[in-house]
């Protein structure tokens, strides 16, 4: 597929190259937009992290799931809790931002301001590219009545489990053989770490700093094969037990664990609610699968 150049008409040609209103897009699909018209023509903008080029970060989009472009409002849903909700479906404000012919002048609130150029690859998706560090996100474009929120939860499951400081027990089905998870009542995944997770068999802590973690080790999330709203949850502990789960988001506060090995079913809620807790450090490059 061709990259997409921008064609101007030789009477605008003698006009300020500034204008965002008279350059347009000519793409391999025959169609014609202003840079204003692709960018804002879409609800939301789904920030595919895993296709990310570079060493390079731009924080406001390394923290963001999506990003929306309002009249000049920049807004961007950096949490997976309350997606789909905060701000309509939108997020939060986290600045401005205006267009040159080809660039996006971003105007974050405490990042500062960024120009990065766009590059549009398909009738829904562009490439954002931050020339002094040598670094391009991509981004593909939808509208809100047709943007599945549920399946982000699944594709950034890693980031969700870290949004809350601890996860509770609250059920265990009465099906489902004995085992030694059954005495395990909090799960913290740490934020920032390599994968590390804590369990506890405290029960009914109120204060959450107050839980003595009696377990910890490392864990890592798994496709489930034809199922694009289940994943496997593997723990291995330390001390080289290991617990296989299938784990599905009941909404953004709870999640159902399948034992694998016993048939037991359990659900957990979470508690504390760390907002905006990704950064460039926590969030690396993992096996997101969201597609347009």
């Amino acid at each position: 597929m061709k990259t997409l150049k921008l064609l101007f008409v030789t009477f605008i040609a003698a006009l300020s190259l500034s204008s965002c209103t008279t350059d347009v897009f000519i793409n391999d699909y025959h169609d014609e937009v202003t840079l204003p018209e692709l960018i804002e023509g879409y609800d939301l903008w789904y920030i595919d992290y895993n296709r990310t080029t570079g060493n390079g970060d731009v924080p406001f989009l390394s923290k963001a799931f999506t990003m929306s472009f309002l009249n000049g409002n920049l807004y961007a849903n950096n949490n997976l809790v309350g997606i789909g909700s905060t701000g309509g479906g939108y997020g939060v404000n986290i600045g401005y931002y205006d267009f040159t012919y080809h660039t996006i002048r971003f105007h974050h609130n405490i990042n500062g301001f960024y120009e990065l150029e766009v590059v549009q690859i398909a009738p829904n998706e562009i490439k954002l590219i931050d020339h002094y560090q040598n670094t391009a996100y991509y981004l593909i474009g939808y509208q809100r009545s047709s943007f599945d929120y549920d399946r982000v939860f699944y594709d950034n499951m890693h980031y969700f489990l870290q949004e809350y400081v601890a996860w509770e027990k609250v059920y265990t089905s009465s099906t489902g053989t004995p085992n030694v998870f059954d005495a395990e009542n909090y799960l913290k995944f740490v934020i920032g770490s390599n994968d590390t997770f804590r369990s506890s068999q405290d029960y009914m802590i109120s204060n959450l700093n107050n839980i003595y973690w009696d377990y910890t080790g490392n864990y890592n999330i798994q496709n489930v094969p034809g199922n694009y709203y289940t994943k496997k949850l593997n723990l291995y502990y330390n001390t080289n037990d290991y617990e296989g789960f299938n784990i599905t988001v009941l909404n953004d506060g709870r999640i159902r664990l399948y034992h694998l090995s016993s048939g037991t079913t359990y659900e957990f809620v979470g508690r504390g609610f760390i907002p905006i807790m990704r950064n460039a450090a926590s969030r690396t490059k993992t096996n997101l699968e969201f597609k347009k």
